[in-house]
């Protein structure tokens, strides 16, 4: 049996957990609701994690853009999938919620752009 300490990153509470792994089994305590629950079991069996970041952009207004991940990805996949960001770059104009990659890392997951950025006239 392994028992694991995690502080829910679900809501401003940061409840402490303590979440015991049997051979069949996943139980969760200190949790204050099913989101906790919810996080404890994910976090152990797989972790997952938004990437935030951004890239250059070239004749806006802006020098760069901030991009995410549409959603979670596998933890593991964090540095290829910044080492791909680091190998963009977009050209103005940019709004929010333009596909900046459709794919990334192999996740399936593409990366969004997270604010407008207009073009230099």
């Amino acid at each position: 049996m392994e028992v694991r300490e995690l502080t829910c990153i679900c809501c401003p509470l940061g409840c402490s957990l303590t979440v015991t792994i049997g051979e069949e089994t996943i139980s969760v305590t200190g949790n204050s609701c099913n989101r906790g629950m919810e996080y404890g079991r994910k976090e152990v069996l797989s972790p997952t994690r938004m990437v935030t970041s951004s890239v250059p952009v070239i004749g806006g207004v802006l020098k760069r853009v901030s991009v995410k991940t549409g959603q979670d990805i596998p933890k593991d996949k964090i540095f290829a999938c910044m080492k791909e960001i680091r190998n963009i770059t977009v050209n103005a104009p940019v709004s929010i919620g333009d596909v900046i990659l459709k794919d990334c890392a192999g996740t399936g997951v593409p990366i969004v752009a997270t604010r407008n950025v207009g073009k230099v006239s």
